[in-house]
């Protein structure tokens, strides 16, 4: 097999495959051997029958076809490697030959990876917010805590923000009732806004036994993005009382015995809090400079195909009615039109991002050891509250798995620059992101192609210590 590359951009490139028949001798041997099982002819047993046979019988034509769709994947894949060529994205393939006895040629354009030109990391310099810590930030904790312990008891007074009731509601449009916008005996704590929107200001005044309507646009079901007339009727009313925040109510909800040591303790925790998001705002700060820093031609099939991906998501919503998400977007004061804009600037920030990371990865030959692989399924899998063992076995049933291992080692990639840029906070301090995000140049155990495609194993052990 001979094999070349034609560079069409510095985001594409042509393939060209020229393979001889004596080559695809073992590709016609598996094609009549199949032939052989499916034609039965007089004569010969099952899979028995002589190719010159089978091919008088189904014609030269059809072996042929059939060897040329089977071939073509694992030559180009064969292609691939032989030239190198950093391909993502998938091949348009085209047979430009095909002489029976003789060759097989067939080209494929394909998206490469773009050659990136990266910046000297010291070079870079990113500016965050410094880490301070309030009476305020304490005593919003503390509250938290008492209301954790707090008790509800019933009140005979109008509804203020912050109480909590038992509701119902019903809604009509046109004045026809929605049956699926009505419900009894809701649960809602006023002020949270977790609900219809208006719902909160109605309730505002209002006592047990009292209704009210007000409007608000319906955000599901066939009525979605229309003015909905709700009623809203209450049927309790009941307000939280907090415990004293005292040593005894330090000693009920913590391991500590005064109510100074529970808050020294809460001081810390919202410490630790600023810091894990101080450190997302470097992180942040520091791919947008490199973003800013480096030139990144964008394959225009991949990104297309992950626009595609994102608009068919949101239109499967509104069973494929392009005219219904259009609604649904102008009942929240958007458009379609910005919509695949939006759309079409977050696939092309997504694609560069990880261009520019798989680049950093391979110039600082990033590896990723087997703790971090198995951390990352086992943190995800928590995420969507599944076993590392369900969670593995879904993502490789889907093909996935090797998309967690690149997360895994773009995000380390990234660590390792953070790590080399300037970073000062707007007070003039340096900020130690070494203490952040550790040292990732550290030599990790590389996951072998063989333990990624067993790493479900593992995970069962990882799970068994995680618990």
């Amino acid at each position: 097999m001979k094999s070349t590359v034609e560079q069409l951009s510095p985001t594409r490139v042509r393939i060209n495959v020229e393979v001889p028949f004596e080559e695809l001798k073992p590709d016609f041997d598996r094609a009549y051997k199949a032939l052989a099982q499916q034609i039965r002819i007089p004569g010969f047993r099952p899979g028995k029958a002589p190719a010159k046979l089978l091919e008088a019988r189904v014609g030269r034509g059809a072996v042929l076809e059939q060897v040329v769709n089977d071939v073509l994947p694992k030559r180009y894949s064969e292609a691939v490697i032989e030239t190198q060529a950093k391909v993502i994205g998938q091949p348009e393939i085209e047979i430009t030959k095909i002489e029976d006895g003789a060759e097989l040629a067939f080209t494929a354009e394909v998206d490469i990876r773009p050659e990136i030109t990266l910046p000297e990391f010291s070079t870079l310099a990113v500016t965050v917010d410094p880490i301070e810590i309030t009476d305020a930030d304490i005593d919003e904790q503390l509250q938290s805590l008492r209301a954790r312990f707090g008790t509800l008891t019933a009140v005979e007074r109008a509804i203020e923000n912050g109480d909590f009731v038992s509701i119902d509601l019903s809604a009509t449009v046109d004045g026809e009732a929605v049956e699926e916008a009505s419900t009894t005996g809701l649960s809602h704590e006023v002020g949270s806004g977790q609900l219809i929107e208006g719902l909160d200001e109605a309730l505002v005044g209002l006592k047990e036994g009292e209704s009210k309507d007000f409007t608000s646009k319906l955000v599901a079901g066939e009525h979605a993005g229309k003015d909905a007339v709700i009623t809203v009727t209450v049927q309790s009313v009941k307000e939280r009382e907090l415990p004293e925040a005292d040593d005894e109510f330090a000693q009920l909800a913590s391991e500590f015995d005064t109510i100074d040591e529970l808050k020294d303790d809460l001081k810390t925790r919202v410490e630790r809090v600023k810091k894990v998001q101080q450190a997302g705002e470097i992180r942040d700060k520091v791919l947008e400079a490199l973003l800013e820093a480096v030139e990144i031609p964008l394959p225009e099939g991949v990104v297309k195909a992950e626009v595609d991906a994102v608009e068919h998501d949101a239109v499967h919503g509104f069973d494929h009615d392009e005219a219904k998400l259009a609604e649904a977007l102008e009942a929240e004061g958007s458009s379609l039109e910005e919509f695949k804009k939006d759309t079409k600037e977050a696939a092309e920030k997504s694609v560069k991002t990880q261009l520019l990371l798989d680049a950093i990865a391979e110039a600082e030959n990033t590896q990723v050891g087997q703790d971090e692989l198995y951390e990352r399924i086992i943190f995800q899998a928590q995420r969507y509250g599944m076993s590392p063992d369900q969670f593995i076995q879904q993502i490789q049933q889907a093909g996935q798995l090797g998309a967690v291992f690149a997360d895994v080692r773009r995000g380390k990639a990234l660590a390792g620059v953070v790590v080399q840029a300037a970073v000062t906070d707007t007070a003039g301090n340096t900020v130690d992101t070494a203490e952040m995000f550790g040292n990732p140049a550290e030599e990790a155990e590389e996951v072998s192609a063989e333990e990624l495609a067993t790493v479900a194993d593992a995970t069962e052990a990882a799970e068994a210590e995680a618990k």
